[in-house]
């Protein structure tokens, strides 16, 4: 959507998240947000973010209360950018394990598994919380103008399990796992950018101008 010539960024609003600070975040790099809870006005937006907080099977119950999985799902299709950070980049891949098999949106290949203890390098405690390094697997315009390696802010006790071809951040915790994701137009984070202090940022003012 834009207004006044203004990109206007859409924020699936499924009542799972911390909105207001993801909101902040597109405001301090100078760009305005919308929460969209209606699916009829997703294709209102030129991009959207799809963020989360909680566990995956209520998230997707959520979702399809109100058909807005296929509107993110149609969204997808037109070739516009899309980017789930945290619980919002796991809901992008096909199923997860989390409480049970469940089905996600299918937008990228792989499943979402929990953190396996018994293959940790030493004994670390689940979720992993705090700032832990990314390390970029391949060029992508979202890490623009960031090094190849650079600190975020991470709250998770389940991971993404995908091919290398779409992994395009990887992170280190008790064994490497993917934390970054690229299919074409649709992007997947499973740190918190908005609480990544200036990287967290950067990828951020980056989504606004893919």
């Amino acid at each position: 959507m834009k207004h006044n010539n203004q990109t206007i960024i859409g924020i699936v609003d499924y009542n799972m998240g911390n909105l207001g600070s993801v909101m902040n975040a597109f405001a301090k790099v100078g760009v305005s947000s919308e929460l969209v809870s209606d699916p009829y006005k997703l294709e209102q937006y030129d991009r959207i973010v799809l963020p989360g907080v909680g566990a995956f099977p209520d998230a997707m119950k959520a979702l399809k209360s109100t058909g807005m999985d296929e509107a993110i799902t149609q969204f997808a299709r037109s070739g516009r950018p899309l980017m789930g950070t945290c619980l919002g980049m796991q809901l992008l891949f096909e199923e997860s394990e989390e409480f049970g098999t469940t089905q996600g949106l299918g937008l990228i290949p792989g499943k979402v598994v929990s953190f396996d203890e018994s293959k940790f390098d030493h004994p670390l405690k689940v979720p992993h919380m705090g700032w832990n390094e990314l390390f970029v697997q391949k060029e992508t315009p979202l890490f623009d103008g960031l090094k190849e390696d650079f600190y975020l802010y991470f709250v998770h006790s389940y991971h993404a399990q995908t091919d290398n071809r779409y992994a395009i951040g990887k992170t280190h915790y008790g064994y490497e796992f993917v934390s970054a994701v690229q299919n074409g137009n649709i992007y997947g984070i499973q740190p918190h950018p908005e609480k990544s202090h200036n990287n967290g940022l950067k990828i951020i003012e980056n989504f606004t101008k893919l």
